[in-house]
């Protein structure tokens, strides 16, 4: 029980702002780990937000009396950041781009990476070890017209490469477990098989409610759904299984 309440709590922690405008945190670095909608996160004594042009640095190790230490212009309609290691991936509705935050205080952009199959597109992005996955939507305000599940190469991460796009219908955020890959779209939650990382392949679907967002947490995946939050056990990856629904 106490497990489920502390799950729970990180939940409502992690998910309770977001709105439309993406305002979550990416992660908190000793607490757990946020959306891949995300436009802040914390990293180390450091807090890192994307607006619109630009990202900016804090320095929060007093975290009553934050520091702005850097702004960095970016680009255009900046949406979503997301961390790896010394890494900052920032994706826009145009492209993702990468930032070396090795200096915390003076992020240096490595290097930009398109998928030229669409021009534009809401763009949350997430990555692991070599590989980068990113949903480009097309519907609405994003413009464009083809929505995909894009895979970047980036073993070299001054120049990423992009490696395929799968068509999604409406896809939203996305989280990765393991060998799993979870990629929330208007109409369910898509699972996919990324043994071989740069070719994913769809293994199931998940309901049928609209799924926004997914954070997995050990071997719990945390679902922002359009009524609520949904939590499954994921012990096993590719078979999550429902634990409790938080209206």
């Amino acid at each position: 029980m106490k497990k489920i309440l502390h799950i729970l709590t990180f939940a409502l922690v992690s998910f309770t702002t977001l709105r439309c405008n993406k305002e979550t945190a990416a992660s908190i670095t000793n607490t757990g780990t946020g959306g891949s909608m995300a436009r802040f996160t914390i990293v180390g004594n450091y807090l890192y937000t994307a607006d619109n042009t630009s990202l900016k640095v804090f320095d929060i190790a007093d975290p009553v009396n934050p520091i702005l230490k850097k702004m960095v212009k970016v680009g255009f309609n900046i949406e979503t950041i997301y961390p790896l290691a010394d890494k900052l991936f920032l994706g826009s509705s145009s492209a993702v781009y990468i930032f070396s935050i090795a200096n915390p205080e003076q992020p240096q952009q490595l290097s930009t990476a398109i998928t030229p199959e669409v021009l534009r597109r809401c763009d949350p992005v997430v990555a692991k070890d070599t590989v980068a996955y990113a949903t480009l939507r097309t519907n609405g305000p994003c413009g464009g017209t083809q929505s995909v599940l894009a895979t970047y190469n980036i073993k070299d991460i001054t120049k990423p490469v992009s490696v395929s796009a799968q068509p999604v219908p409406e896809p939203y955020g996305l989280g990765y477990a393991d060998s799993a890959l979870y990629v929330c779209t208007k109409k369910g939650l898509l699972v996919y098989n990324i043994k071989n990382a740069f070719n994913p392949q769809q293994n199931s679907t998940l309901g049928t409610e609209f799924y926004k967002d997914v954070i997995p947490y050990g071997n719990t995946l945390i679902c922002w759904v359009e009524r609520g939050i949904l939590l499954y056990n994921i012990a096993d990856r590719f078979s999550p299984q429902f634990i409790a629904k938080i209206n």
